[in-house]
């Protein structure tokens, strides 16, 4: 949405302002970026510019055309399988099940990442897809690849989807989605975090 194109994202001062910006204009609660350990030059630079965002988007003096917020947002970052410099360690944890289906219907709408492999595009890559006048068959084969991951990632988090969800609805789960906390952000106490989360509790 920033039309800055693969690749070419670095952590400049622009970049920094441009994002503490938008935080701002939107008057957020929650920013979910990369961390700052990742495969894509992008991924990881993205998870730079949100860390700086973190303080900065309570400065009063930086970026003075747009008012800083009075409450820093609580910033998440999203899971991934990176070991070093440390391993993920997730804070909260979500079922994705009632919203499965419309992610799979969004990520179809992304063929260049969903069927084309993004940065990890490859010839054999694309010739595993069924082809795009079969997009049921494309679906599923979406379908099977997106469920073994975030039935892997409920797996993974059951322990932390139990504590947030209560004893049978966090076992019941078969798709979720986890995030960490960045330090650098709010420091959301249990009750805040069921604000921010308002379906933990239902």
């Amino acid at each position: 949405m920033l039309d800055i194109h693969d690749g070419e994202l670095l952590p400049t001062l622009e970049h920094r302002k441009l994002i503490t910006k938008l935080i701002r204009e939107w008057q957020a609660d929650i920013v979910i970026s990369h961390r700052p350990w990742d495969y894509h030059p992008d991924h990881r630079y993205v998870g730079v510019l949100v860390q700086a965002a973190a303080f900065m988007v309570t400065v009063p003096f930086f970026c003075p055309d747009i008012a800083p917020l009075k409450k820093n947002p609580v910033f998440l970052y999203s899971s991934d399988g990176f070991r070093k410099p440390s391993p993920f360690d997730p804070d909260v944890a979500v079922s994705v099940d009632d919203v499965f289906e419309t992610k799979l219907a969004a990520i179809h709408e992304l063929p260049s990442q969903a069927y084309e492999g993004g940065a990890n595009g490859s010839e054999e890559h694309v010739r595993s897809v069924p082809p795009e006048s079969n997009p049921a068959a494309r679906k599923a084969w979406l379908k099977e690849r997106w469920s073994s991951r975030q039935s892997a990632e409920a797996d993974k988090s059951r322990e932390l989807l139990v504590r947030m969800y209560g004893e049978e609805r966090g076992k019941a789960v078969k798709h979720a989605e986890a995030f960490e906390l960045c330090e650098y952000g709010s420091r959301p106490s249990g009750d805040e975090l069921r604000r921010l989360f308002p379906f933990f509790d239902k």
